[in-house]
């Protein structure tokens, strides 16, 4: 349904204050930070409770009205912004710590909370988040939720699915779906909060979350190195899990092309010489002398054995400025016009020859082609930019992009989710019974399609 004057008042008597709808006011809230889509919403409602949240589903349910549930509108795949009118729902106004326990490590927290935000709030209690993200600073812990969010930390934590323990979830008819647990193991019955974790608001508004939080290490250290070819790379890593061992958290890596980028557009410099690919190595653990004597002895071994050219051990001011060189190059590449953005898990020794065959495809028609992600979980991020966008260059590159990562058993989303912009494309890496099965899932929970329609699904 289209949304009407009556529509607007009854939100208006529900959520007082708390209801946008200037075309200026609203236009922030319809163009996704990539700027690459814009929607038409002209309502935006901020409520502050799960009940309200409860109530704003209902009268949209009676009434035929779709919502785009919204959270730090970080996501790349143009999933959290409307493809149409849909009534923006933001979760910027929940933002309320429920409670923390120290001795399990257990953080309750509504959905709108900034990830940044959590993590500054337990490290005040010797905790840390599970998850870190370039985003921290605005994407919500609801939004990193409803898109399985991985980022830096995945490797040595693990991702959202094991570190969530409870939700509560508002449905599609405006029901509360309380399975909020603070209990490490629960075996009754289907774990039904796996069907919300990644399903981006299709299936239902996250409204809280339960969440595992580790100890904050007392020691860590980052090491940023130079590798002539991405087979170092690979040996690198091999070598660094083999002597780092329980210590190792992250491992990065980024070819020259995306150092160029950061130092040219946001004047950053490199804290080790020219080199055609660079890894950014993580240890944490609890005992400082030992940590650095196993770093150390790893650096030499790679040093003597030719695996890295360069490398430096950040100390305290040089690990932020080592980190921003990783985080940063999505905001550094945003500088070089238009941005067509891949998100793809392949089988580790595969993981940059997308690359290498994406720019001898390409060849001119593309300003550049880069490539950088979590090499420790088998995560590529693949980048093409060109001045302004381009059809016949989105025809080059796509379905070929998804046809070479699925010859490889790789999955066309390995942590961004399939939003508006790769839905058609799920049948790359799932079979036809599975796209299916999830549809039967939507048409169950949600069977009038309110719930952030267009997105994530394919076409029934």
């Amino acid at each position: 349904a289209r949304l009407a004057d009556g529509d607007v008042a009854f939100f208006e008597r529900l959520l007082p204050g708390r209801v946008v709808t200037g075309e200026e006011e609203v236009k922030p809230f319809n163009v996704d930070w990539l700027k690459s889509v814009r929607g038409c919403s002209q309502l935006v409602l901020k409520p502050q409770t799960t009940a309200e949240v409860s109530q704003v589903l209902r009268y949209c349910h009676e009434k035929n009205l779709a919502v785009n549930p919204q959270g730090g509108n970080t996501g790349l795949v143009g999933g959290s912004v409307p493809v149409f009118d849909e009534i923006i729902l933001s979760t910027a106004l929940m933002n309320q710590i429920v409670s923390f326990d120290r001795v399990s490590g257990i953080l309750v927290c509504q959905a709108g909370c900034v990830l940044e935000r959590l993590g500054e709030y337990l490290e005040e209690q010797g905790f840390i988040m599970p998850l870190d993200l370039g985003a921290k600073g605005s994407c919500h812990i609801g939004g990193n939720v409803a898109t399985n969010a991985g980022g830096l930390r995945l490797l040595r934590y693990g991702s959202l699915r094991g570190t969530v323990l409870g939700l509560e979830v508002v449905l599609a008819d405006g029901s509360a779906l309380d399975c909020l647990t603070s209990l490490r193991k629960d075996n009754t019955g289907y774990d039904l909060k796996q069907l919300f974790i990644g399903s981006e608001g299709t299936l239902g508004v996250i409204t809280a979350v339960s969440i595992l939080c580790p100890q904050k290490p007392k020691a860590l250290n980052v090491a940023f190195l130079g590798c002539q070819s991405f087979a170092k790379v690979l040996e690198t890593f091999t070598t660094c899990r083999a002597m780092l061992g329980e210590i190792l958290s992250a491992y990065e890596f980024m070819d020259g092309k995306c150092m160029e980028l950061v130092q040219t557009h946001l004047k950053l410099s490199s804290p080790v010489a020219d080199s055609p690919f660079y890894v950014l190595i993580e240890t944490s653990g609890s005992n400082s002398t030992h940590d650095e004597e196993k770093l150390s002895n790893f650096l030499e071994r790679a040093m003597a054995s030719g695996l890295v050219t360069d490398g430096t051990v950040a100390t305290d001011d040089k690990k932020i400025k080592a980190r921003h060189l990783r985080e940063r190059i999505t905001e550094a590449l945003t500088h070089e016009g238009y941005v067509y953005k891949y998100d793809i898990s392949l089988p580790v020794g595969r993981l940059y020859d997308l690359v290498t065959d994406m720019r001898a495809r390409l060849g001119q028609s593309a300003k550049n082609v880069v490539g950088y992600g979590h090499l420790g979980d088998g995560n590529l991020h693949l980048n093409i930019t060109a001045e302004s966008y381009s059809h016949s260059l989105l025809d080059a590159i796509e379905p070929f992009v998804y046809e070479w990562t699925a010859r490889c058993s790789g999955s066309i989303s390995a942590e961004h989710g399939l939003g508006f912009k790769k839905r058609q494309f799920i049948q790359y890496s799932k079979p036809r019974e599975a796209v299916l099965l999830m549809q039967q899932f939507k048409a169950m929970l949600d069977p009038k399609g309110i719930l952030n329609p267009y997105k994530t699904l394919p076409s029934a």
